[in-house]
């Protein structure tokens, strides 16, 4: 029997199992097999505090992963298939199923982030891994000289572009409106950059290839309604997000597009069960944000235990 299991290994989970194992809670971290966060496949962070220069998001998670199993967070990977309440001493006990093994908690912390949304066009799913992507830090290397789409304005594509600009031969911005809608310092970058080009107004149609991708297809979102092909190498994806909630439908609330709804204490509409980072109904989705929220879900989650114990009292034991 844990105190909580905290199911998500990105910055909103591991700062939750920081947290957790400090206060000398019984805490296991499940973290996806086959899913990366998305911060770990960021290349360059630059508005975490504390590190002026920016860092990667392969090594901030890492470095969050290590002060966790510093603490004793024990972490396994692992995927979530089933989570159920059941009855123990006369209050409920969490029981969570995966592709492995069964767990049973006193509380549990969802930290199951998003995952970049697709477009939905013509050839997206035929040339996914042929020249269509969603990670450029996984696959930028591999367009060396090439001409490169990237789809979206945000902080994301945006910040994606510019990191393929270290391989590719041109970078081509598709964005739907007249301007990016990603940070000013970003935008500066990317407009001083000589690599990178725009298509303005335009929305993807199709994608185009034979057994890679050849081109893109995109129309003119204005009154001309133009369609005209882009010769591409590759297409690139980020324009939004599609949270990873599918599991616990019907068990906590959520709003329309899935998010689950948390209030200040990170608590949902399920007792026993606080959710955390990009998963959640929210305004701002960033590292910093996620960090936040993991540490408040998992002090709320100690008062829980600790009231279902016997043992509450406002506060973790200082180290």
């Amino acid at each position: 029997m844990y105190d909580v299991i905290i199911i998500g290994g990105g910055p909103a989970g591991l700062t939750a199992g920081i947290y957790a194992a400090r206060a000398n809670m019984r805490t296991l971290l499940i973290r996806s097999a086959f899913r990366t966060s998305l911060a770990a496949t960021t290349d360059l962070i630059e508005n975490y505090p504390g590190f002026p220069e920016g860092i990667g998001g392969f090594e901030l998670v890492g470095r969050f992963t290590r002060q966790a199993l510093k603490f004793g967070l024990t972490i396994i990977d692992d995927d979530l298939t089933s989570i159920a309440e059941t009855i123990s001493e006369g209050h409920g006990v969490w029981q969570v199923s995966t592709s492995g093994s069964l767990y049973r908690s006193l509380s549990l912390i969802i930290a199951t982030g998003s995952e970049y949304a697709h477009l939905n066009v013509p050839g997206e799913a035929e040339f996914t891994g042929k020249g269509v992507s969603y990670c450029a830090t996984c696959d930028g290397p591999f367009y060396r000289d090439c001409a490169l789409a990237v789809v979206g304005g945000g902080d994301t594509a945006v910040q994606e572009a510019l990191y393929l600009t270290n391989f590719a031969r041109t970078v081509t911005i598709i964005h739907r409106r007249d301007r990016l809608r990603a940070t000013a310092a970003l935008q500066d970058k990317a407009l001083a950059n000589a690599k990178i080009a725009f298509e303005w107004n335009a929305n993807v149609e199709e994608i185009i290839g034979d057994s890679v991708v050849k081109a893109v297809s995109i129309r003119d979102v204005t009154d001309t309604n133009k369609v005209k092909t882009l010769p591409v190498d590759g297409v690139f994806i980020f324009t939004g997000n599609v949270p990873n909630t599918l599991a616990f439908k019907g068990i906590v609330d959520m709003d329309s597009l899935g998010y689950i709804k948390a209030d200040a204490h990170m608590k949902t509409s399920a007792k026993g069960i606080f959710a955390c980072g990009d998963c959640t109904q929210k305004l701002l989705r960033q590292v910093v944000t996620a960090c936040g929220d993991g540490a408040t879900a998992s002090f709320a989650a100690y008062e829980y235990v600790s009231e279902l114990k016997g043992t509450s009292y406002t506060g973790f034991k200082t180290p």
